[in-house]
C-alpha cells in the first residue's frame, strides 16, 4: 500500500509517441480522498497521463504508481483498484441498463447472487433506479454519463478517473454529474483524477488543480494558491477608474487592510486583495472626495493564468 496517504504518484513521467515528446517530465502527487483536477487543452497530454496511469500505455521513462502499485508492472492490480470513465461513454445499445451493468460485474469477478443488490446500489445512487430495465439506445448522452458513473462504482473502486466528465452536456445535466462526484467523496471517500479543459468545471470541484502546456505541468495547487504563486496577487482582482489619481491615494490604498498589491496605469487601478474588498474601497474613496467613475472585479486569478498557457497551444 502506499505511504503517507498518497495514492497516485507520478515521478519523472516522459512519454514519446515517433520521438515527439507528448508528456514531459511530469510529477504529481494525489492524496487518498482527493478531487484533483487536470487542467489542458487538447492535445495537452491529459489523455497519454490517465493511459500511462491505468496502465494501458508505458512511459518512456519515469514511473506512475496507484496505491503503491507499479502502473507498468503491476497493470492487473492498478486496474481492480481504479475505475475509468472515458470521454465517450461505451454500453451495448440493445441492452438495458441492467443487463450492461451486470456484464461489468460478471467481468470484474463479483458473485453471482450480490450482482442485483450491487446493480441496484449504483444505479440509485446515479439516479437511474427507475430506468434500469430501460434500453441504453433510448437513454440521452447525460443519462449515458450516469449510467457510466454506475458502471465504473460496481467494483467499489479506491480511485475513479474521468476524461472530460461533463463535455457536452447542458448546464443542468453537468451539474448532477458534478454533485454526484461531491457525494461519492464525502460519502465513500473515493478519489477523483478529473481531467478536462473546461476551468469552469475545475473551480467547481477540485480544490487543487494542475495546469498542463504542451505536455509539461507549469503549475499546481490550490485555486486560491496558484493566482498568489503566479500572478504575484490575490483571489480578487479589482479594477477601479477615478476621476484622479495621485501618488497619495496610490499609497494609502496600499494600506488597506486586505490590500495584497495595487498597480496604477494612468487614472486606472488594479488591486489584488484576498477579499472582496469594494465597499472598503468606495467608503474610502468617497471619503478622499474623489469620483469613483468605474469599478469592476474579476473573483479569479486562476482564469488569467489559464488563458494564458491556452494562448500558447
Amino acid at each position: 500500500m502506499s505511504e503517507n496517504n498518497n495514492i497516485i504518484v507520478a515521478s519523472k513521467l516522459s512519454k514519446k509517441y515517433n520521438e515527439h515528446l507528448v508528456v514531459d517530465d511530469f510529477n504529481l502527487t494525489i492524496k487518498k480522498g482527493e478531487i484533483f483536477g487536470l487542467l489542458g487543452p487538447n492535445g495537452a497530454g491529459k489523455s497519454t497521463i490517465i493511459l500511462m496511469t491505468l496502465g494501458l500505455t508505458e512511459p518512456t521513462s519515469g514511473s506512475i504508481t496507484v496505491s503503491g502499485f507499479n502502473s507498468t508492472r503491476e497493470a492487473l492490480k492498478v486496474k481492480r483498484i481504479t475505475g475509468y470513465l472515458p470521454e465517450r461513454v461505451g454500453f451495448y445499445d440493445d441492452l438495458s441498463a441492467k443487463n450492461n451493468l451486470s456484464f461489468t460485474a460478471e467481468l470484474n469477478n463479483i458473485p453471482y447472487r450480490e450482482i442485483p443488490k450491487k446493480i441496484d446500489e449504483v444505479l440509485e445512487i446515479v439516479a437511474l433506479s427507475k430506468n434500469k430495465n430501460q434500453l441504453v439506445k433510448t437513454f440521452s448522452k447525460g443519462m449515458k454519463q450516469r449510467l457510466g458513473i454506475a458502471d465504473v462504482l460496481i467494483k467499489d473502486p479506491q480511485v475513479i478517473i474521468f476524461d472530460e466528465p461533463t463535455e457536452g452536456l447542458d448546464v443542468k445535466v453537468a451539474n448532477q454529474i458534478l454533485q454526484t462526484i461531491l457525494d461519492l467523496n464525502k460519502k465513500k471517500n473515493i478519489t477523483f483524477l478529473l481531467s478536462s479543459h473546461q476551468l469552469n468545471l475545475m473551480q467547481k470541484v477540485c480544490p487543487r488543480v494542475g495546469i498542463l502546456s504542451k505536455g509539461k505541468l507549469i503549475t499546481e495547487g490550490t485555486v486560491e494558491s496558484l493566482g498568489r504563486n503566479m500572478l504575484g496577487g490575490g483571489k480578487y482582482r479589482i479594477e477601479l477608474e477615478l476621476e484622479k489619481v495621485t501618488g497619495e491615494i496610490v499609497e494609502k490604498l496600499k494600506k488597506l487592510d486586505k490590500v495584497l498589491s495595487v498597480i496604477r496605469s494612468g487614472n486606472q487601478l488594479q488591486i489584488m486583495s484576498d477579499k472582496d474588498i469594494r465597499q472598503d474601497i468606495s467608503r474610502f474613496i468617497a471619503a478622499e472626495g474623489i469620483l469613483l467613475t468605474k469599478m469592476d472585479m474579476k473573483q479569479d486569478a486562476l482564469e488569467e493564468i489559464y488563458l494564458k498557457y491556452f494562448k500558447e497551444e
